[in-house]
């Protein structure tokens, strides 16, 4: 999962790229489908099956008025910009990040990518924001939440010209083999405990929710921690989540966990 910035992998460039020539009623192709998901994520909504039809030029023109661009039902490269913004808004540098500490990166990048509302489109686990954070990859089988804090970390960690404290993976479970090795794995119950004091995880963390002692199933970006030990509460960013806090999930967003539940391990930023 790690990720040089200096050169922008193929799979990222393909969700960002403007096509070589504009895209107009009667293409077939996988570039047709990321407009037609672009489109219902600004939510002018169309079918997702590739085939540029009536339907989906109806669409873009929807879009082209919406951004107050002339009505032609073409994808010009003016207008895949502008379908494909909020992509390249989460992976800009934040200002003054350099200034910053890691902890204090992760969080200015995590606001960056929470903000434009990363959500599956397309189906369960599909659509470009998972394809970001899951180097290309999307369908079924590719729950995000790991690849969410991942790409965020490294992408904080190359704009403050750093190399990330952990590779990063697309796997709860690696990512805590990661830590471990790293001696950046804290277990939950020394933080429940007040053994270890979260005022130690400086501005920002990631957690893990455990399912047993080495099976770990959703994770995210923890900060801003307060309470008691046995009741602390801390504020989240994660991917792959919903309204009851699961890893299957469909959207980016901001939460609020406890370690009450006893659930719960750590990693921190060196």
């Amino acid at each position: 999962m790690a990720i040089d910035f200096n050169k922008v992998p193929g799979y990222i460039r393909r969700e960002i790229d403007p096509p070589k020539k504009p895209i107009v009623q009667g293409a077939n192709n996988k570039t047709v489908k990321r407009i037609q998901e672009w489109l219902n994520y600004h939510q002018c909504r169309t079918g997702i099956d590739s085939d540029y039809g009536p339907a989906t030029t109806a669409c873009v023109k929807d879009f082209q008025k919406m951004k107050r661009k002339s009505a032609t039902g073409k994808v010009d490269e003016a207008t895949w910009n502008l379908l494909v913004k909020p992509i390249r808004t989460a992976l800009k540098a934040p200002v003054g990040i350099k200034k910053m500490t890691a902890q204090q990166a992760v969080l200015a990048v995590g606001k960056q990518h929470v903000e434009q509302h990363p959500i599956e489109i397309g189906g369960a686990n599909r659509g470009p924001w998972v394809r970001l954070y899951c180097e290309g990859h999307d369908g079924r089988a590719w729950a995000w939440c790991a690849g969410f804090v991942s790409l965020i970390m490294h992408q904080s960690y190359f704009y403050r010209e750093a190399k990330a404290p952990i590779k990063g993976s697309v796997s709860c479970d690696i990512l805590a083999s990661q830590a471990k090795n790293a001696g950046l794995f804290i277990r939950g119950r020394d933080v429940s405990s007040g053994k270890y004091k979260w005022s130690q995880f400086s501005d920002a963390c990631l957690f893990l929710r455990r399912r047993t002692s080495t099976d770990w199933t959703h994770t995210g970006i923890a900060a801003d921690g307060t309470g008691k030990p046995k009741q602390l509460v801390f504020a989240t960013m994660e991917g792959n989540t919903n309204d009851e806090g699961s890893r299957e999930g469909f959207e980016a967003c901001y939460r609020k966990r406890s370690v009450s539940a006893s659930n719960y391990d750590f990693i921190k930023f060196e």
